[in-house]
């Protein structure tokens, strides 16, 4: 996990990610699909007043989080290229006139558990984001 202290270096990280598709959260506003959606362009994210609280993107092989904590952004990246499809679903976007699904990948590790009598289950790990797929219906 990266921490980064500063808004301008969030700005610059999410910027770099070329080839990304994904979506940033300001604090101050709601997500405007012109300004803070790219799913069809490179993430181009200007300074604002407020501050980024979460960003997601997804290039089919990394998923990348930002979360603004405290007074610090932790970017975590996931290895998605091994999720099996079945574990992969997608949910309709509640942004106005946005007219694509957003796909999330489940993360699950298998482990001991002592209610199952010590055997190997699964348990989920995380949910990430894993880009954005066809048009609603």
């Amino acid at each position: 996990m990266k921490v980064l202290e500063k808004k301008e270096d969030v700005i610059n990280e999410i910027n770099s990610l070329n080839n990304y598709q994904g979506y940033v959260q300001w604090s101050h506003r709601p997500i405007d699909k012109e300004k803070d959606i790219f799913k069809d362009k490179e993430p181009l994210v200007s300074d604002e007043s407020g501050f980024i609280l979460e960003a997601h993107f997804c290039n089919d092989r990394e998923s990348v989080m930002i979360r603004q904590i405290n007074n610090n952004w932790h970017i975590s990246k996931t290895d998605i290229t091994n999720i099996p499809q079945e574990d992969t679903q997608k949910y309709l976007s509640d942004i106005e006139n946005f007219p694509f699904y957003v796909k999330m990948a489940q993360i699950w590790k298998e482990e001991s558990d002592p209610l199952c009598e010590n055997m190997k289950v699964k348990k989920l790990k995380k949910v990430v984001f894993a880009g954005f797929e066809g048009e609603k219906s």
